[in-house]
């Protein structure tokens, strides 16, 4: 079976395989009963929780309805423990820690395909090309079992890529792809439209969007008139969601996107990162683009921007100060860190996000979310 993991179960006295799909990461089960529409949401609940898979072999929208269930009961608030957390770092960890637990529960309601991605279950919708646009074209197709509530985030996706954010300050729509952060989040995007162009762009007209993602950044630098822009990124789904995005914008002649780990080779007027904020370890693949463990990529950007700064360049930094409320990371450790790349602080330019967790008070880290800021600090080499 390739390299993909091989789920195993036994189902009418015999002992059965299939591929395994999990696009968090997560392994396959290694408790699996067969489940259908006389499975009850209390039972379902319960096997989950005790790390039981429920291979459903009833009809879709039976399973759908199931899910539904078992989330409510996920939901229901725990009862108050006698002692809060004694810091907003462990409050956070713990909140990581019940998000993860309720996602490998709810991740146990499992469903079949065929190769051809079809459903082989009674009122199953046409979920071709949506697996299709995240798993893309492989030569050994093959049947596989995946959990219904990783489909669901395919399909949310698939609506994402076919109906677009709207980017006001483009005046046009960004498709995110599967796999990739959707800019939804637009505070960021709007300071690097509104902030001063360094003074040297107006002779050396060039620029790098470090770790590009859907290409946004890089959309909105060639919008303002830079002539030459290189985005960078890694990751192979945000390269093909770059060009595509720049492509439908027309902008494909200033705008150029290369693989490279942060990066490209040579130096620019303005260079552009905008990392992922919280210094913490991601549970899946799909959190890279939020969680920067040890904050690898914050560093990498500062401890190189200096050699990819043309003289008299300037650094956009865009972060978010929420990893500072929870005291994940510190303001001193930021400053030391850019001191220590030999760059100095031109400036900052401070925005108060308008996300809905804003205003959450049920949201365990309300304090943190209310109280933060996002802010593009200028940087130029010593």
């Amino acid at each position: 079976m390739s390299s993909y993991p091989t789920l195993h179960w036994s189902e009418a006295g015999t002992e059965k395989s299939a591929r395994w799909r999990s696009e968090s990461g997560v392994p396959p089960p290694k408790r699996v009963v067969i489940a259908d529409d006389k499975m009850t949401a209390d039972a379902a609940y319960r096997l989950a929780c005790e790390g039981t898979a429920l291979l459903w072999r009833g009809d879709f929208q039976n399973a759908r309805q199931l899910l539904q269930a078992m989330t409510r009961r996920a939901n229901e608030k725990p009862r108050k423990s006698k002692s809060s957390p004694a810091s907003p770092a462990e409050a956070f960890h713990l909140h990581r820690q019940a998000q993860s637990q309720r996602a490998r529960t709810l991740g146990l309601l499992l469903i079949p395909f065929n190769a051809d991605h079809s459903i082989p279950l009674r009122r199953a919708p046409d979920v071709h090309l949506a697996c299709l646009e995240a798993y893309g074209r492989e030569t050994d197709e093959q049947p596989y079992i995946a959990s219904l509530r990783g489909l669901q985030g395919i399909i949310g996706a698939y609506e994402w890529r076919k109906n677009g954010v709207e980017i006001p300050e483009l005046g046009a729509r960004v498709h995110p792809h599967y796999g990739v952060f959707a800019p939804i989040r637009g505070e960021y995007i709007g300071l690097v439209n509104g902030a001063p162009l360094p003074e040297l762009t107006t002779n050396q007209s060039s620029a790098f969007d470090i770790g590009t993602g859907t290409g946004v950044l890089a959309a909105v630098l060639a919008r303002r008139g830079l002539r030459h822009i290189v985005a960078t990124d890694q990751d192979s789904r945000a390269l093909a969601c770059a060009r595509e995005n720049i492509s439908r914008l027309g902008l494909a002649e200033q705008v150029e996107i290369v693989q490279a780990d942060l990066f490209p080779a040579g130096r620019a007027a303005l260079v552009v990162c905008n990392p992922p904020w919280v210094p913490a370890r991601p549970t899946s693949p799909l959190e890279h683009a939020v969680f920067d463990p040890e904050s690898r990529m914050l560093l990498g950007f500062l401890n190189g921007l200096a050699a990819h700064l043309e003289i008299g360049g300037e650094g956009w930094l865009i972060l978010s100060d929420l990893a500072e409320h929870l005291g994940l990371r510190s303001r001193s450790e930021l400053i030391a860190a850019i001191e220590a790349a030999g760059l100095k602080v031109l400036g900052k330019i401070d925005v108060k996000p308008h996300h809905p967790r804003v205003s959450d008070s049920s949201d365990p880290l309300h304090a943190a979310r209310a109280a933060e800021l996002t802010s593009l600090w200028r940087l130029a080499a010593k």
